[in-house]
């Protein structure tokens, strides 16, 4: 044999070997995720269907609206500190994440009305409600559709609609949904580029510069990194992120001024998902909304989580002093 030969099996046997181990992490990697979604969540029936739910947390109630990738994992993960600052959290899967159906009509609007099918299984006749990323187009749409069951309205990196790109992203065409349905209904690529391709996932899936999270706090690297692992199962979550590409992807523009609750609107100017823009406008035609921007952190606003948990948590306190939970 030819040492050409010998180099080239060898080589082969090293990439059989490791891509072996790869995929053997992998397939630990995905069973642990299976688990963790597994429990900590209860189907409810309601006359909008069933509905996957969770809470955290004893307190006024606050609906805590998951963003694109999402479901009530992520809901429980982001409504826990507000848990500890003494919230009920209501953290609902929407439309097509986990095990919550996807309807016919999987609008903005349909999902808020979906909320108050929620919100009537459990008794709760008011809540305050907050949407992150995607999760903004159905949590403004409650406070629209409902105002009588929306105490306050908080919006945090908001995908929603802004004037100077309306009318500059086309709709998805047939061949790149499929595309996207592809990779998005894929568990092994996504893992494989969270663990290989780190920057470029940070980069494109939480939409934050990777050298901002590169100077970030420890604690803050360990939030980007469970938020980016607990996507994972991607293909459990693949109906809501197609329908979360359609709404946020081209969103539209809501009767803002119709809003009368109290509402916080926050943003990042160097989110990569370009809300700061959407945040700014939607504040300005809300009436008496308040706005909090930050300079830099990306689209999950490294370096600020503590000062928008404070924000937050303040905010409703002041916005709910004079109103009670009816259960």
């Amino acid at each position: 044999m030819t040492r050409t030969k010998l180099v080239l099996l060898s080589l082969a046997a090293i990439a059989f070997v490791f891509s072996g181990i790869t995929y053997t992490a992998f397939r630990r990697d995905l069973a642990t995720h299976y688990a963790r979604i597994a429990q900590g969540s209860r189907m409810v029936d309601t006359r909008c269907g069933p509905i996957e739910h969770a809470e955290v947390g004893a307190g006024p109630p606050l609906l805590f609206v998951h963003g694109t990738g999402g479901g009530f994992d992520q809901g429980l993960f982001g409504g826990a500190d507000f848990a500890a600052h003494g919230w009920r959290v209501l953290a609902p899967s929407r439309f097509g994440y986990l095990r919550t159906p996807f309807p016919a009509d999987a609008s903005a609007a349909a999902q808020a009305d979906q909320f108050v099918c929620l919100l009537d299984a459990l008794g709760i006749s008011r809540v305050s409600i907050m949407g992150v990323s995607a999760g903004a187009n159905s949590a403004m749409q409650f406070a629209i559709r409902h105002p009588d069951r929306t105490a306050a309205l908080v919006l945090l990196v908001p995908a929603a609609y802004k004037p100077a790109e309306s009318a500059t992203i086309p709709p998805l065409s047939p061949l790149k949904e499929r595309l996207l349905l592809t990779i998005v209904g894929a568990d092994f690529p996504f893992w494989a580029a969270t663990h290989f391709a780190h920057d470029t996932a940070v980069q494109m899936v939480l939409a934050t510069p990777p050298e901002v999270l590169a100077q970030a706090s420890a604690e803050d690297k360990k939030r980007a990194a469970r938020l980016l692992a607990e996507i994972l199962p991607i293909s459990a979550r693949t109906q809501g992120l197609l329908n979360d590409a359609r709404i946020a992807g081209r969103p539209q523009r809501y009767a803002l001024e119709s809003i009368q609750t109290p509402t916080l609107v926050m943003s990042v100017r160097d989110d990569l998902f370009g809300t700061y823009a959407s945040a700014q406008y939607t504040a300005q035609h809300i009436a008496g909304a308040r706005f909090i921007g930050f300079e830099q952190g990306g689209h999950i606003w490294v370096g600020h989580h503590a000062e928008v948990v404070a924000a937050t948590d303040r905010f409703l306190r002041d916005a709910t002093r004079n109103t009670t939970d009816q259960r």
